[in-house]
């Protein structure tokens, strides 16, 4: 598989994301790094992590707080205590693909989310539970929603940001709007403005949900490799 970008930095799509990008919304102590508080529990530290960065995590985190690992592979010592494990695929968008671009992805049904909406997307989130979404989380990049009678449906957005990547992240859909093609408009038109960046878009998604992981290979997506996202709870 040729995706046309350098791959490397999706191997730490958090850390990579972090000194580069979003840079300013981190928070760093020694070999360690997170995102600041109410924008994203994700931290890291290298893969061939020491005892001291580990330190330097704790120290950054606070005594018996999560450390959300995301798909890091580092293992942290053995009293910190694991709080979750899940298994999941990262897939990408090859260069050439378009994404599943059948149909018009400037729908005016389509808009972009600001700060005025974050008390709906936290709310659609809620409902939803389609992954970590916090206050300052739209501040990680671009947000798309999909609004009927006024009130918001459907949303997705953009996440990490490795050098030359976008993810994209928080797709999710209201119950009673599922079935309409909202999540596919709203991916294709985030492919849209990705790509327009010379960016390529990637994502992340549970092996477990079946129908988002279809969903993405119908667009065009392919796995690029298997994760596995895990939690410790700090000492």
């Amino acid at each position: 598989m040729n995706v046309g970008h350098d791959e490397t930095a999706l191997d730490d799509p958090v850390g990579t994301s972090l000194t580069g990008h979003h840079a300013h919304l981190a928070r760093r102590v020694g070999g360690a790094s997170t995102y600041l508080p109410d924008v994203a529990t994700f931290a890291t530290v290298r893969a061939d992590a020491g005892p001291a960065a580990w330190t330097d995590l704790a120290a950054l985190l606070g005594s018996g707080e999560l450390a959300d690992m995301f798909s890091c592979p580092a293992t942290p010592p053995d009293h910190w205590e694991p709080v979750f494990s899940l298994d999941g695929f990262q897939m990408v968008l090859p260069d050439g693909v378009e994404g599943g671009l059948a149909e018009d992805t400037a729908d005016a049904d389509v808009v972009e989310l600001g700060a005025n909406d974050v008390p709906e997307m936290l709310a659609l989130v809620a409902r939803t539970s389609p992954g970590p979404f916090w206050p300052r989380t739209r501040e990680l990049g671009t947000y798309l929603g999909v609004r009927r009678g006024g009130e918001l449906v459907a949303m997705a957005g953009e996440r990490l940001r490795p050098p030359g990547w976008t993810e994209i992240s928080a797709v999710c859909t209201a119950p009673e709007a599922r079935g309409q093609g909202h999540a596919a408009r709203l991916v294709r038109a985030l492919i849209t403005g990705i790509e327009a960046r010379g960016e390529r878009p990637f994502l992340h998604v549970a092996e477990a949900n079946t129908a988002a992981v279809a969903l993405y290979k119908r667009l065009g997506f392919v796995i690029r490799k298997p994760v596995t996202f895990r939690g410790f709870r700090t000492p």
